[in-house]
This record gives structure tokens, sequence and C-alpha cells, in this order.
């Protein structure tokens, strides 16, 4: 008998009975391929790869507890009754029975994913970690054409859109942004919310194309669960803030393509809504009355505006920024998150229309700036006296202001990655910009620093009032060698000659900052090599005073006799004790 002898009708064992192929997996749970992918794609699961695979190596294989946890999955059933009434409608159709299919089309058997969220992230925080790819793939949808008739529903278009805004929104308002990059595939941008770190990617601007080699199936089943789960995350913020969710948005805004400003403004009279004015209260909930008597969409549209018009004007200047106003008060903030909110305070923005808006409205209120931009809806016009910065992308422009500054996008992107207002020099119109350099790379780690980031780096250190090194100087060469020899780095040879070293480089960095601060002051090279000149003549003459002393001194000596020269040699080292003697 062979050693690896089954019998028939024997439990399997080991890998054979730990894992299951797909094909085999498809027929024990009696579904259909897109509908098992689908529920894997729900439920979290995913294929795995055996130490030994017993059907072959070029099957998939799942776990045997992964698909019995599917096989009394809720979700299963719903998925049978809809192909059950997707061939009764087809049924229905082929008949001729026009009024049947109408009915059937109209109970369409639905199903929601909350309990899913529920299972998968049992807290708000696992939510949290799991957010990168949710962020990236709503974006994502939210920037797709919204035209019937394609492969991807326009509602599901516009509910991307506006929880991509709704997220934005929030960020915006609790200055959780941190870091953000312009790279070929999009603009990637990093927040850290309640301590964990988001990094999300947004595509650009530009008109999307549906190719034919992209599965847009898979694509669609993610954003269906990715959708679900951003909608739990933002009502979790949102009530984190004290803002009702979902929000009310001003019609005339949300028309003009302007969501993320009018929901800056909404979480602005959010807030002061919810901080205790009385008379705002009363006004939202009478609102509230009557929106619910109202019958028609065109007279609840115009009592939402009125709504809102009651909490924040809407031709006043600065409401976008109303929100930053309100955490001021906010005592467990981080140094790091006050330092964000104060990078761009007390700076106006104005955006020309060739550059990026969603992005830097977006950026720019995350910072503690107020913006806004070329077009209707906007909180103030170009002409405004008090703008500093005009972020232009065009090499020359109609009309130009003295009183403020016409930088480049760059310019922005650069400020927040490096926390301080960067001069604009390199950044005016008509030059070529820096090198965008990533935040995203630990420049030390990799063993090379591009010349702007020392540039940089310097200018961080001038903000904070700090002393550097000169160039071409580290920060190893002026540790303290007499700390090295006591370690046992070094012996004492070497401790004297970096000691040496370390002298002539104090020397040198004094002369180099001596000459930094003449150059503040205006005072010329030549003028400096006067003074030093007189300096060191005046030093001079000094020296030869004390060296013709000295000289005669010898002389006196050598004409004494041995007695009396040891007698004035003991007088120079104990002068007063021949007066205590005498005593």
């Amino acid at each position: 008998m062979p050693k690896h002898y089954r019998p028939p009708g024997k439990k399997k064992e080991g890998n054979a009975a730990k894992y299951i192929t797909r094909t085999k997996a498809v027929h024990y749970l009696q579904v259909s391929l897109s509908n098992f992918r689908k529920l894997c794609i729900l439920k979290g699961i995913f294929p795995r790869e055996p130490k030994k695979k017993v059907e072959g190596n070029h099957k998939t294989y799942y776990h045997m507890k992964d698909i019995l946890f599917l096989a009394h999955e809720p979700l299963l059933e719903k998925f049978r009754d809809i192909r059950a009434h997707k061939k009764k409608v087809k049924k229905a159709l082929a008949r001729k029975n026009r009024d049947l299919a109408d009915r059937l089309l109209n109970r369409e058997p639905t199903y929601k994913l909350d309990r899913l969220i529920l299972e998968r992230y049992p807290t708000f925080v696992d939510a949290l970690r799991d957010l990168d790819d949710c962020l990236t793939m709503v974006h994502l949808f939210a920037a797709l054409p919204a035209v019937e008739g394609e492969r991807i529903q326009v509602e599901r278009i516009h509910n991307c859109r506006r929880l991509s805004h709704e997220w934005q929104a929030y960020i915006s308002r609790t200055h959780s942004l941190r870091k953000t990059f312009i790279s070929v595939k999009g603009i990637y941008y990093q927040a850290e919310v309640e301590g964990q770190k988001i990094t999300w990617l947004t595509p650009h601007a530009l008109q999307q194309v549906l190719t034919d080699d992209v599965d847009f199936n898979v694509m669609l089943t993610f954003s269906e669960f990715y959708v679900a789960l951003l909608g739990f995350v933002n009502f979790k913020l949102y009530h984190s803030i004290n803002v009702k969710y979902p929000p009310i948005l001003d019609p005339r805004l949300e028309a003009l393509a302007a969501e993320l400003y009018a929901l800056c403004r909404y979480i602005s009279a959010g807030s002061g809504r919810l901080s205790g004015d009385p008379q705002a209260i009363t006004s939202v909930e009478d609102g509230q009355h009557e929106v619910e008597k109202t019958d028609t969409r065109t007279e609840e549209s115009e009592l939402r505006l009125a709504q809102l018009q009651h909490q924040l004007s809407a031709n006043e200047p600065g409401a976008l920024m109303h929100l930053m106003e309100n955490t001021d008060d906010m005592d467990d903030e981080d140094h790091e998150k006050k330092e964000c909110r104060n990078l761009f305070r007390n700076l106006k923005f104005f955006l020309s229309r060739e550059v990026p808006r969603e992005s830097l409205l977006f950026v720019i209120p995350a910072f503690g700036g107020v913006v806004s931009w070329d077009g209707n809806g906007s909180p103030f016009k170009e002409s405004a006296e008090d703008i500093t910065h005009q972020i232009v992308d065009r090499p020359t422009q109609g009309h130009v202001f003295l009183s403020r500054e016409y930088v480049q996008p760059q310019w922005v992107y650069d400020c927040i990655n490096a926390r301080i207002i960067l001069p604009t020099e390199k950044y005016l119109v008509g030059r070529v910009p820096p090198p965008h350099l990533s935040p995203f790379v630990d420049n030390e780690a990799e063993g090379y620093i591009p010349e702007y980031a020392e540039t940089i780096k310097r200018l961080q250190a001038a903000a904070k009032k700090q002393v550097l090194p000169m160039p071409g100087v580290e920060s190893q060469d002026l540790d303290d060698p007499q700390t090295l020899l006591v370690e046992g780095i070094i012996d004492r040879t070497e401790a004297n000659e970096a000691a040496e070293k370390k002298r002539k480089l104090t020397m040198l960095e004094k002369q180099y900052h001596d000459e930094l601060n003449m150059e503040l002051q205006g005072i010329t090279y030549s003028t400096s090599l006067s003074n030093k000149n007189l300096q060191s003549s005046a030093e001079n003459v000094k020296e030869d005073t004390v060296t013709t002393l000295e000289e005669s001194e010898d002389l006196s000596k050598v004409s004494m006799s041995r007695k009396k020269r040891k007698l004035y040699e003991a007088m120079k080292k104990f002068p007063y004790q021949h007066l205590i003697c005498d005593q």
C-alpha cells in the first residue's frame, strides 16, 4: 500500500483541506463569478498562496474558512434576489408586458453596507488607517465626466464629488493638512486626523477619458464600498466639531461649481450656530419647520438660501475665513497645528483663471489664508486693494497692481512644505521656478541633499533665529574633542588635532558671520579693509613697545652679578615678601 494512500471518502488533510480553488468556491456558494468577486471585495477577502498548491500552480486559491464565512453572509441572499428580479424583468419585457416591467423596476431590491462597515472597522481609528485608498478612489471618480449612457452612473460621480469636498472642507477647517506635492500622476496630500497620517492622491483637473483596457466593474465595486465608508467617516468627523451632517449648501454657489467654498461657509455658520447664539438657533429652527411645510423644490431651495443668509452674509469679504477664527480658543493644539494655522495668516490671495483653483482653494485656507478667485460667487474681486498675493501662471498680465506680488502656484506648495514664507524672487511671473522638492523623501536617509533644500534649511534657521555652520562644514566637525576623548572614540593626538581644527573652524565661522553682518549694514569691502589695516597697525605699535621694554630689561639683567640677579628674580616671583620680612 502506498505511503500517502487515502481511501475514497476519507476526510482530507493538510493544504487540500485548508484551501479551495476559486472554481470550487463559486460552485460551493452557488453564485456567479462576478457576484463572487463583488462579495470578496465587500467583505475584504483576498486570495491566498499555499505552500503546496494541490490543484496546480495556475489556479487561484482561497482559504476554506473565508469561504465558509461567505456562505453565511446575508448579502448572498440579496444578490440572489437581485438576480431573480432581473430575470423577471427580462421575461416581462420579452412578453411585451410593459406595465409589469415598470412595476418590477420600481420595486428593485436594494441592500446597504452599514453592517459591513462596522464589521470590518470596529473602531474609528481602524477606519482612518484604511482611508488612503478610499480617498484616492473617491477623488478619482469625482474627476470623471458625468455623462449619461456611460459605464459609470452619474449619481455615483456626484456622490464621490460631494464626499471629496466634504472631506476637504473638514481638513481645511481643522488645519489638519501637513504635506503636499505636485507630481505627474496628480497632487499628493497628507493630513493628520486624530493622530493618524492619511495620504491620498487627486488627479489633475484635466479632461478624463474612459478607456477600454480598464475593468470598471471591479473599480465600481470598490467605489461602492469606499463611498459608504467615507460617508460614515465624514459623519463622525463633522459631529466631532459640532457641525450638522449632511450639510445644506447654498444653491447659488452650488450652481456656480463652488461647492468647496459653500461647504466652508456652512461649517463656519454651523460652528457659530452651535456656539450658543439663541437668535441663530431660533432662525434655523423656524427655517427647518418652513422647509417641512413646503411642497415644491423651488421654494425649498429659496428657504435654505434664506436660512444661510441669516447665518452669514453672502457679500461679506473674508467669510470663508470665519472658520479659522473659531479655532483660536483651542488649548489642546500642538505646536505643529499652530504653525500650520498661522502660516498664511494676514495674507490675502487671488487666483487667476489658469491656475488649479480647487487645489488652491483647499490648501490656502488650511494654512490660515484668505482666498478668492476670478468668477461668479467669489468673496471679493480682483480690484480689492488689500490683496497681498495673486497666483498667476501666464507670462503677461493685462493690469498689474503695484501693491501685490504676482507669483506662480508652486510658491504656495513650497511654502507649505517648508512651513515658512519663502522669498518670491525665484517664483515671479516669467521665471523658471526652482525645483519642486518632495516632502515625502528623507534627504539624509537617501544620502543626497539638493542645493535648494540647503537654501530652504538656512531660511528656516533664519526664521527661527538659529545659527548654522558655514557652507561645507558638517555638524560633526564642531563636536567637542574632549567629549570624544572621554568616550574613547579618538585618542589624545587626534583630540589635539580636532581641537586645533575646531579652533580654526570657529575663527572662520566668526569671520563668515562678521562679513554677513557688515554686508547687511552696508559696509563696503574697501572700508572694512582700511579699518583692519588701522587696527593691525595699532596692534603692531603696541607689540613693538612691549618688545622694547623686554629688551631693556634683559640688558640690565646681563650687567648684574649672579647674587643680585637671583635676588631680582625672587623679588619678581614674591613682590611683597620683603615687606613681610621687615615687619
